[in-house]
């Protein structure tokens, strides 16, 4: 990357901005993601934050030197070996291979993007090569704790008012979780209305904003119930006005007002993923068994329950939402080693 060493006029301890031009077309980009791939504001921000993460990275490394407290103009002049040096570094410092990757997709889309807008003449990431993402098995529950889990979550709630809304809260989308698979973030998006409790369905909003109807049994469905007879209206009544409080008041993100939002905060807010996350760590702690955590467990414990159970491939992945079936795949690993464990233990001549 030819680029020449400006002078250093940043104030000290601020971060740099990127360049005007930089700047231009990194938004142009958003603006690509949000309105003509469709892109969740969370895929967004991924992708942008790894592309200004690159200028950062590169400029740093090059010992380019902020002007007026921006970096010199980087992606114009990025090529193949950039990226490669990019991508060592980013090694070195111990990054996984999972996000290697990642980022790799997130530069290559950009790049392909800026081709076709006209800011590169070519691509240098068509040469680079992506790391392979890690085999590992994603951690899921037994049916004993999964059991158990979602009992202490049903137990006698508290007598204070507040305290017994948030537990039926919980309890609910804990037993939602488990019985559709969802995503955390799909979770936080449904609304009263995309509940039909006659015929135990939620209609679901997945990636690219793609909607699909999914199926939740009996204990979700009573959950559910006790949560919006009993639970949910003490809650709302902490923002009579029915709208989500700012951003600043911690009561999760989530978008849309909370009149319409299926789960909520303790302050009335549409609930959010942070939330959610910390209800499934505490329940999955609260086990004693396991060191598993985080909401997407329980999505990989409904999948390979599904399929130990008989369900076809084909219904997991439509339940689950995967674009692909070699995503949907990956629990046939889990439910074949069980099996395998099974037969080693039981058949006599294993």
């Amino acid at each position: 990357m030819a680029s020449s060493i400006a002078p250093h006029s940043g104030r000290a301890g601020t971060s740099p901005r990127l360049a005007a031009r930089d700047r231009a077309w990194v938004e142009g980009f958003a603006d690509h993601l949000m309105h003509e791939r469709n892109r969740s504001d969370q895929t967004v921000r991924a992708y942008l934050s790894d592309v200004e993460g690159l200028i950062a990275e590169v400029a740093e490394h090059e010992r380019l030197q902020p002007v007026e407290g921006a970096w010199p103009e980087v992606l114009g002049g990025l090529d193949l070996a950039d990226l490669r040096g990019w991508l060592g570094r980013l090694s070195a410092a111990g990054r996984s291979r999972s996000t290697l990757a990642r980022k790799t997709a997130s530069v290559r889309v950009f790049m392909a993007w800026a081709v076709r807008e006209g800011y590169l003449e070519q691509d240098p990431s068509l040469r680079l090569s992506s790391p392979k993402r890690s085999s590992t098995l994603p951690d899921a529950l037994s049916a004993d704790q999964t059991g158990r889990l979602l009992d202490t979550a049903g137990e006698p709630t508290p007598e204070d008012a507040r305290e017994r809304a948030v537990a039926l809260r919980d309890a609910a989308l804990l037993e939602v979780l488990y019985a559709t698979g969802l995503r955390v973030s799909e979770l936080v998006g449904l609304d009263r209305q995309d509940v039909d409790h006659e015929r135990r369905t939620l209609v679901v909003t997945g990636k690219g904003g793609k909607q699909r109807t999914v199926p939740f049994g009996a204990p979700a469905a009573t959950a559910l119930e006790r949560w919006l007879d009993h639970g949910r209206r003490v809650l709302v009544a902490g923002d009579p006005t029915g709208h989500r409080p700012s951003s600043g008041s911690g009561s999760g993100s989530g978008s849309g007002p909370a009149r319409d939002a299926l789960f909520l905060g303790v302050r009335g807010g549409r609930l959010g993923v942070r939330q959610v996350r910390e209800v499934v760590n505490r329940a999955l702690a609260g086990l004693g068994d396991t060191a598993a955590r985080g909401p997407h467990v329980l999505r990989h414990t409904a999948a390979t329950h599904l399929l130990d159970g008989g369900a076809d491939l084909r219904s997991v992945q439509e339940l689950l939402g995967h674009s692909s079936l070699q995503t949907t795949q990956l629990y046939t690993h889990i439910s074949v080693d069980r099996l395998r464990e099974g037969y080693r233990q039981a058949h006599p001549r294993a």
